[in-house]
């Protein structure tokens, strides 16, 4: 256990929702994130939230709080990032998953705030929704194994956000807001990644869509991509990707857009996910070693579904200015402004 840090918690927490980095050794890297994404009901405003840890080999690890509102309808997002001194305002509090500075989320709430200079935002948020978490990897064990190098859950995949946001001088009102909480955690990030993500599908209530790929490092090369993900459609949980599905997927991907198909038992699942390239923002992420990819994200993204299942018509699913779509990368020259805050 890291030095600083209290026993583990007396109170039983779920794997999905119990913070790795208090248990991580002194000599070890670790990063982690606990984030949330919430979306106008109508689309083209969005808000995504993350609270971090990176710990460096043999150093103790840094919160850090992310807060970027998107805007479909501004010259693009208002971004900020805030860091404390390692070792210091990084704890998790009895009946929370993790508090950095005055940034909190825990189950159900969400609060917490931020002033840069550059900009100034507070939130308090309640959410509730769907309870059983998105898995992605196949056994639980895996979780708590060293390989795959990064692990990522949804505690709520498909959520409904109250409350308001304070942004400078701007005040909005959350009321029934869709969006997700995720959870990640692990000693290396991908060498490449994306994450699509859905929630809030006007014609079909209850619907959520959620689903990440890698490319990872094997020596001297890089994997193909290794996709997975679920979709909840009529009641039904479809979980897509996985080892199995490295050959019959396809993801062509570029910083602003990115076609696929995934595969799943019985499913198939086609769709584009993209948006205007000032509706990204875009990041530094450092490894817990050292090296670092650039990181572009859009939560207000345009994403199309079609839903193939035997003996089923195709199903049409569309998300207007409310999907999200990440993708990390080690080139720089995506041409997607970089915020002015370091990493790690």
């Amino acid at each position: 256990m890291s030095e600083g840090f209290p026993p583990p918690l007396i109170y039983p927490v779920a794997m999905e929702e119990r913070a790795r980095f208090p248990d991580v050794a002194a000599r070890a890297g670790h990063y982690e994130s606990f984030y949330l994404k919430a979306c106008r009901p109508d689309g083209g405003v969005g808000v995504w939230i993350r609270h971090t840890v990176h710990k460096r080999p043999g150093a103790e690890p840094a919160g850090s709080v992310w807060f970027t509102l998107f805007d479909r309808s501004a010259d693009g997002p208002r971004a900020a990032k805030l860091t404390l001194p390692a070792g210091t305002g990084l704890s998790v509090p009895n009946g929370s998953w993790i508090r950095v500075g005055d940034a909190e989320i825990g189950p159900g709430e969400a609060e917490g705030s931020l002033d840069t200079g550059a900009l100034s935002a507070a939130w308090s948020l309640t959410f509730d929704g769907n309870r059983e978490a998105a898995k992605y990897l196949p056994v639980d064990w895996l979780y708590e194994a060293p390989l795959p190098r990064t692990k990522f859950v949804a505690p709520l995949p498909d959520a409904r956000f109250e409350g308001r946001l304070e942004i400078d001088d701007t005040s909005i009102e959350i009321a029934g807001w869709p969006g997700m909480i995720g959870h990640n955690w692990g000693s290396e990030h991908a060498e490449r990644w994306l994450w699509i993500e859905g929630t809030g599908f006007a014609d079909a209530p209850g619907t959520y869509f959620d689903a990440g790929a890698a490319r990872v490092r094997l020596g001297s090369r890089v994997s193909p991509w290794i996709p997975s993900g679920m979709l909840v459609l009529d009641g039904v949980r479809h979980r897509l990707g996985g080892l199995g599905g490295i050959g019959s997927s396809r993801i062509e991907e570029a910083p602003t857009v990115c076609s696929f198909l995934l595969h799943g038992d019985g499913i198939a699942v086609h769709g584009r996910v993209a948006a205007p390239q000032k509706d990204f923002v875009g990041w530094v992420y450092a490894d817990p070693k050292g090296p670092d990819h650039h990181t572009v994200n859009c939560s207000v993204a345009d994403l199309e579904l079609t839903v193939e299942r035997p003996g089923l018509p195709p199903r049409e699913l569309t998300l207007a200015a409310a999907g999200a779509y990440e993708l990390g990368m080690r080139e720089t020259d995506h041409g997607i402004p970089i915020q002015p805050y370091p990493d790690g």
